[in-house]
């Protein structure tokens, strides 16, 4: 699969990433969105971002991480927002998009997802099977292959059945890598997705 299918297929799986977050207002004003837990509210500010890489995106982001005193250094962002600009309308703008995407996720997971953090408290009080449970959920909120498998491995001393995730996301990889851009295609890729994340989510201890 060439660049811009990959990009291509990216960007229709990060889509139906947000639809699968149910908020009908992505707004951080919004009420849907106050009345989430902190975890899911950042999960929302940045699956916006990576979808819609603005100014406005990149300061909701911010306010959150001030007000949950989290170490955030999103200037280190504006960097991407000024590509962004750059390459518009650029006859190879789909092959560098898709490197820039690439990078966006990369600083994305950067941002650990709380989920982490309730997960590290589980295994310090011994709270295994919450432990895993949690550190999983987390696994399923972050976008880079690299930060998915590297965190899969960090869990499979305390949860084997990570190393059989870590093999079939791989596998995964492989069926988005050679796959073909058509609808039937990218239908059956959504689905392969969809079925690793249920197998993710599916604690077994």
């Amino acid at each position: 699969m060439n660049w811009s299918i990959v990009f291509f297929v990216i960007m229709m799986l990060l889509l139906l990433r947000i639809l699968r977050l149910r908020i009908r207002a992505n707004s951080s004003r919004s009420e849907s969105f106050k009345r989430l837990p902190p975890k899911d509210q950042l999960a929302v500010l940045k699956e916006c971002l990576l979808n819609n890489p603005s100014e406005a995106n990149l300061r909701n982001l911010a306010d959150f991480a001030e007000k949950n005193s989290l170490n955030i250094d999103v200037e280190s962002y504006r960097p991407f927002l000024k590509s962004q600009l750059e390459i518009f309308g650029r006859k190879d703008a789909i092959a560098e998009d898709n490197e820039l995407y690439i990078a966006e996720t990369a600083w994305i997971d950067k941002i650990t997802p709380l989920e982490f953090k309730e997960a590290e408290a589980f295994k310090q009080e011994n709270e295994k099977s919450k432990y895993i449970e949690r550190s999983l959920e987390g696994i399923a909120r972050l976008y880079s292959d690299e930060a998915i498998l590297g965190e899969l491995a960090k869990l499979a001393p305390d949860y084997p059945h990570a190393t059989e995730l870590a093999e079939s996301y791989k596998q995964l990889m492989q069926t988005r890598d050679e796959s073909l851009a058509d609808d039937k295609s990218l239908e059956a890729l959504r689905k392969l997705k969809d079925a690793w994340e249920e197998d993710l989510l599916n604690v077994r201890v």
